[in-house]
């Protein structure tokens, strides 16, 4: 108890507009703590020591303050530059707030001057460490230089249980426990599917209002249960079953790919839906189906379409095979009735 009260007090008159967070996924199991928006259980932390790589007996630690890093030697000519100024202005203020040492960015002996940032003080790096847990972690790095030391760690990975960001976390196939904060970016992250829904139901209306013949295609091409969409399925089951794939209640259930998804067949040309729709239902109905060869044939003649849906969808509409074509519409159009 005592030591949650210091890091409570630790925290207060903080800037909240740069923590550390959480990161939870309500779509993943998380031993039920998805449900409750935690991370961790009640009372737990993680904590861990700036990461460092060790060559030949030299410790590297990981602090996006050393101009000598791999990284930085990568970046083109003019972008290391301004890179190593950044560092340099930096390490600098730094030295000058924690170790009363002034030194000249500029100065030649930049690095045979910093005394307390060398980036081998292992005394020094070795007890930069974060705690976290499901309580956000504010960082005032105009305030603190500890918290300023943290920040630029973690914009550089040296904390292996830190995200970057928010979008790091969220495309991460194995995404980290935490993630880094900043309002900014993270508000603009966690709006992106919130445009991309809205944009989508505004199709959806439109197409409702104006256009079922297209809604009805634009169900069949996004949604994996083409088969249940015909001319005759009442339009309030449509608009509603559309809806749900939108917010990722459908067959797809990431919601982004789900908006952007319907968004993008909404945007496509009636003969590119038809022709999808067409390919789905051949496909189910087997008047066209895949081969053990990988190739997807016509099940009466054996012509090879494709090896992918894509591709015979590319082959169907080559005027060329219009014949082709023609007669898988006058096999799947009577179930479209």
């Amino acid at each position: 108890m005592e030591e949650y009260t210091i890091v409570e007090k630790y925290q207060q008159g903080k800037n909240q507009t740069i923590a550390v967070r959480p990161y939870f996924n309500q779509d993943r199991q998380n031993m039920g703590l998805e449900h409750y928006g935690m991370a961790l259980h009640e009372g737990v932390w993680h904590e861990e020591n700036l990461a460092c790589l060790e060559l030949n007996g030299v410790k590297r630690f990981i602090t996006g303050l050393n101009e000598f890093a791999p990284e930085v030697k990568r970046l083109a000519p003019g972008d290391r530059e301004l890179k190593i100024k950044e560092i340099r202005r930096i390490v600098s203020e730094l030295e000058r707030e924690l170790a009363s040492n002034m030194i000249d960015p500029e100065d030649k002996e930049f690095w045979n001057k910093v005394t307390l940032l060398k980036p081998d003080n292992d005394k020094f790096w070795s007890r930069i460490s974060m705690r976290c847990g499901n309580d956000p972690v504010y960082l005032d790095p105009a305030k603190d230089p500890y918290d300023r030391i943290k920040l630029c760690a973690i914009e550089a990975g040296g904390f292996s249980m830190i995200s970057k960001s928010l979008k790091e976390a969220k495309t991460s196939p194995n995404p980290k426990k935490f993630y880094l904060d900043q309002l900014e970016e993270t508000i603009s992250t966690r709006t992106e599917y919130t445009k991309m829904r809205n944009r989508a139901l505004v199709e959806l209306e439109k197409m409702f209002d104006k256009n079922l013949s297209k809604l009805m295609y634009v169900a069949k091409v996004v949604d994996a249960d083409s088969v249940q969409y015909t001319k005759s399925t009442p339009k309030d089951i449509i608009y509603e079953n559309m809806d749900m794939f939108i917010s990722g209640e459908g067959t797809e259930s990431n919601r982004m790919r789900a908006a952007e998804s319907f968004l993008n067949a909404s945007k496509s040309k009636m003969e590119d839906l038809k022709i999808r729709a067409l390919v789905k239902d051949s496909m189910f109905y087997r008047f066209i189906t895949p081969k053990p060869s990988g190739w997807i044939e016509t099940l009466d003649s054996g012509v090879k379409l494709g090896k992918v849906p894509a591709e015979v969808v590319t082959f169907l509409k080559n005027p060329e095979h219009d014949d082709l074509l023609k007669s898988l519409m006058d096999k799947v159009e009577p179930y479209w009735k």
